[in-house]
């Protein structure tokens, strides 16, 4: 039977190559498009966990996702938080998202926000000297070819880039916080404030009397942990139903193609199965056959799929540097099942239907 599956996938290249070539951009299609959606995601809280914050309280309605926020309450409500017990250090800070949910312009006092962690790298240049100064990281300087002294339009606003700073520490652009406030025309006000404990063991009940302060208990307030669990992929139906969409896409594609091929190749191969069966194949033999012949082309494409996704990503990253994909190990194991599922649904029916030929009408046939 090997041989048999060998020959007629080489005897017919040109579809044996656009099966392959179709559980491939089947695979490469998941793994791309899931792996960007995980990998904004995993940048975006490994560079909130690199605040060096240990708690986050907001205004109440605040969206979960930072980069949603708006500027609602007064930053007068940092002196209430610092009364609170084992506050060590409070930083408000404005978020605001520029023309997409993906970029968030942050408004900061750099001082105050080097307090909570580690301070900023400048790889080029140095704080804010203006109100029209700006802050990027490396990887949006990189992106944007950008150096200090160039301009960089914000928010319809034109600045000018005074530091390029070490990616992975909060967003990529910076600002002056008076200056967002005004650009946002919420003058005096915060969306978030970060909080640095003298403990982090201390959060519990730095909480509890938090929200015991009058004015005070109807804010979110969260431990920096409690707020990446909250912003993991399990928990975003959001990107829950944009992966499942990207894979229900890719498993139709699968399914159409696989079943196209197959039936063609049933139609073409209507004497050569008449000839099997008078020789004495079973309807197993003959499904078996055409099963056998399909996983061995859905498993080419996988492994096709599978280094065609990795260049890709490795491609992305060279172009787009603030675009960190993820190759993650599941999702090829999910993917390349997914591909091989669709492939094996594909073939279904064209197997059945080969194995109820009649084998005096399969010779017959021309």
């Amino acid at each position: 039977m090997k041989k048999l599956i060998l020959a007629n996938l080489t005897h017919r290249p040109v579809r044996s190559s656009i099966s392959v070539i179709a559980v491939a951009m089947e695979v490469t299609l998941i793994l791309v498009v899931v792996g960007i959606l995980l990998g904004i995601l995993k940048d975006t809280n490994e560079r909130q966990k690199a605040v060096g914050a240990d708690a986050l309280v907001r205004p109440p309605g605040a969206f979960h996702a930072l980069s949603l926020s708006a500027a609602p309450v007064s930053v007068r409500y940092a002196d209430i938080i610092r009364r609170a017990p084992h506050v060590k250090i409070v930083v408000p800070v404005v978020l605001e998202p520029n023309g997409n949910a993906t970029e968030t312009i942050w408004g900061i006092e750099v001082h105050a926000f080097d307090s909570l962690g580690s301070p900023f790298r400048y790889i080029s240049g140095g704080p804010f000297n203006s109100p029209d100064d700006i802050l990027v990281d490396d990887y949006l300087a990189k992106e944007n070819h950008l150096r200090v002294g160039d301009h960089l339009e914000v928010l319809n606003q034109d600045f000018r880039v005074c530091g390029i700073i070490e990616h992975g520490k909060g967003g990529r652009k910076f600002i002056p916080m008076a200056t967002l406030q005004d650009l946002i025309g919420k003058p005096g006000q915060a969306t978030v404030f970060f909080v640095k404990l003298d403990d982090v063991q201390h959060y519990p009940a730095f909480k509890q009397a938090l929200l015991k302060v009058e004015g005070m208990h109807k804010f979110s307030v969260m431990s920096t942990n409690e707020y990446l669990t909250l912003m993991s992929p399990e928990n975003l139906r959001p990107l829950n139903i944009s992966i499942k969409t990207v894979v229900g896409v890719a498993l139709c594609i699968g399914f159409i193609v696989i079943f196209q091929s197959m039936y063609t190749a049933v139609m073409e191969r209507t004497r050569e199965i008449g000839i099997l069966k008078s020789l004495g194949a079973s309807k197993i033999y003959v499904m078996n056959w055409i099963l056998q012949e399909t996983v061995l082309l859905a498993i080419i494409g996988v492994v096709l799929g599978i280094g065609l996704s990795f260049a890709v990503q490795q491609s992305l990253k060279h172009a787009i540097p603030t675009l960190i994909p993820i190759f993650d190990p599941h999702w090829v194991f999910r993917a390349a099942v997914v591909a091989l599922v669709g492939a094996a649904l594909g073939a279904l029916y064209p197997a059945f239907l080969a194995a109820q030929k009649d084998p005096i009408d399969a010779l017959a046939y021309e």
